[in-house]
């Protein structure tokens, strides 16, 4: 039985739920609303670091769902933010959690959000990614993916 009557969302809620449970399992959190809001503010995070085609690159990977997330509200033109440092890139998700959660780790997440970046993406995707980000954002990504 179909959820929508229409293949290609029911396709693309199929392809997105696996990303949800995975970063839920990996955080530890029960609550799949905000597991998708620390996805979705990881990765508009993440894009707004990045140059316009590399951005582009990254959402051709992702599910049609959350590449529509991924999109959302996104300003082609004021990318690649100047943030340098970790702490900056952080705050980011800080302020997008600041009425849902405002004691969130956001390094906590911005980690584990990368490991499944790291786990569904093309290895060489996630390659051009960090070497794209400043040397104090590259740390933030599991060794394993960037030795």
């Amino acid at each position: 039985m179909t959820m929508t009557g229409l293949d290609i969302f029911d396709a693309t809620v199929q392809k997105t739920i696996p990303w949800i449970n995975d970063l839920a399992k990996e955080l530890g959190w029960e609550n799949k609303h905000k597991v998708f809001q620390g996805l979705r503010a990881a990765l508009h995070a993440l894009r707004d670091r990045l140059t316009v085609e590399e951005a582009s690159h990254l959402g051709a990977q992702l599910p049609i769902l959350l590449a529509g997330f991924y999109y959302e509200n996104w300003r082609p033109g004021a990318t690649p933010t100047k943030d340098r440092t970790k702490e900056q890139f952080l705050n980011h998700i800080r302020d997008y959690f600041r009425n849902i959660d405002p004691d969130i780790d956001a390094e906590y997440l911005a980690r584990a959000v990368f490991k499944i970046l790291a786990q569904r993406v093309s290895q060489g995707e996630i390659e051009d990614v960090i070497n794209m980000m400043p040397p104090a954002l590259r740390e933030l990504w599991t060794p394993t993916v960037h030795s």
